[in-house]
């Protein structure tokens, strides 16, 4: 993603069919009523299947099962292992695929799925490269950790500095009069919160306040994990030029997904938690809440905010 490219393509996705439904309401104006159809967003368990080891001797493990919106289920797998710090290269990867869409020779042995049933393309196998080392205890403890930040704050930043890649300083800088304009142009982006009005959207922003890739979900962490899993498999991460903004909250959770993208900046238009302060705190994230109208506030990072006055 170039810092300086002013425009944006929507990417088709072939899943976008699976994201909504349709049906059938009572709608009810003042005390008149008829029938009439909405369109809500889908929701569904996504299962990532991790195969690894050398060629002759493949292991497959499900680490993670999700409940997520269908469509761009393979960024959302690369999001995940790379915001875990399970890949750092896009060549860690030699392929993802829909479980019941295995061809290589080498797949792993297929296992029974943790779903109860299988439905289709509800489960996503990573292959990766033979030569990627997986430690499988360390892949655990870190998730367990990181995503039960409210057992021990303490803990889950510790995990944080263990496996975030190498930070730089932060040099990413914006006009606060950009930042307005930013929460319409996520809308205008959201084709299914259009549709169904009951999505969380995630974009990436330069400091111009171009569109420069958007996802939505209803879950917060995959809209993320599909946005940065895009950049990652194109081989555009660490994102050190472009702000992350928010729908709506900004979690611990979202912070720890930020810094393994190399994210200098997170923009939510809701409130972040203490957690998610803290860490954008301790590893030099500008990170700002209540982007609403005219005001929002800044919790760390007040310098990168051009023009800004405090009252």
């Amino acid at each position: 993603m170039n810092g300086s490219d002013p425009t944006f393509t929507p990417q088709p996705d072939v899943e976008t069919n699976r994201a909504a439904h349709q049906v059938a309401i009572e709608k009810v104006t003042g005390l008149n009523s008829h029938h009439a159809e909405d369109t809500l967003a889908a929701k569904s368990p996504l299962e990532i299947q991790l195969a690894h080891g050398p060629l002759n001797a493949r292991s497959l493990k499900s680490i993670s099962v999700t409940m997520r919106t269908p469509g761009h289920d393979f960024d959302l797998a690369a999001g995940f292992l790379m915001t875990e710090g399970v890949v750092r290269d896009p060549n860690d990867i030699d392929q993802i695929v829909y479980a019941g869409n295995i061809t290589e020779v080498h797949a792993a042995t297929p296992s029974q799925s943790s779903l109860p049933y299988q439905p289709t393309k509800n489960v996503v196998r990573v292959e990766l490269a033979p030569e990627v080392v997986v430690s499988l205890a360390n892949l655990e403890r870190n998730f367990y950790t990181t995503s039960s930040c409210g057992i021990c704050g303490k803990a889950s930043l510790l995990a944080l500095q263990t496996v975030c890649p190498p930070r730089r300083k932060n040099a990413f800088d914006i006009d606060a009069r950009i930042l307005y304009k930013l929460p319409d142009r996520l809308r205008e982006a959201q084709s299914l919160f259009n549709r169904t009005g009951g999505i969380h959207g995630a974009a990436f922003f330069n400091a111009a306040g171009n569109l420069l890739a958007a996802r939505e979900d209803v879950g917060r962490h995959n809209a993320v994990d599909k946005l940065l899993g895009a950049e990652f498999l194109a081989d555009r991460t660490p994102l050190r030029n472009a702000l992350l903004l928010l729908s709506g909250r900004a979690s611990f959770e979202l912070l720890q997904k930020a810094l393994m993208g190399g994210v200098p900046m997170v923009v939510a238009v809701g409130a972040p938690s203490s957690l998610a302060v803290q860490v954008a705190k301790d590893f030099d994230i500008t990170l700002i809440g209540f982007l609403r109208d005219n005001h929002f506030n800044i919790y760390h990072g007040v310098e990168h905010i051009l023009r800004h006055t405090s009252s």
